[in-house]
């Protein structure tokens, strides 16, 4: 899981950020005013990119937080079991398994090649090749 590091008041909206071990995409960020004896505080709202779960993190506006390095690959579709895709990476030939979107359900076909977004074992697929 490959990540980099950057200051909290720089992260905006769209951008993806770890928190929790789990990549997030921002939806908003909040920095407060310093005080009197303390520095401004960020707060900032995501949502899980692999398991859209809701995030909330407040910390000071300088404090950093790791940014994950999200890959987008090609996969070929090998099989189609129910709600899940077994596919093969087209650039290093390995196997893994996940779940097709709902928006994606009658447009994956075995054999076909699909956009897959992948981020130590999170993998997903994100859209159909044409």
């Amino acid at each position: 899981m490959e990540t980099t590091v950057e200051e909290i008041k720089k992260c905006r909206e769209g951008k993806f950020i770890l928190i929790d071990n789990a990549p997030c995409k921002v939806t908003s960020l909040k920095i407060s005013k310093p005080g009197k004896h303390g520095e401004a505080k960020a707060r900032l709202e995501a949502v899980g990119i692999f398991d859209g779960q809701k995030r909330v993190i407040v910390k000071p506006a300088g404090h950093k937080v790791r940014i994950p390095i999200v890959i987008k690959k090609n996969a070929q579709v090998i099989s189609i079991s129910g709600d899940n895709a077994q596919l093969m990476d087209l650039e290093d030939y390995s196997m893994f398994e996940t779940r097709i979107p709902d928006d994606l359900k009658g447009k994956v076909v075995e054999g076909g090649e699909v956009v897959i977004w992948k981020f130590g074992d999170y993998v997903m697929i994100k859209g159909v090749k044409a």
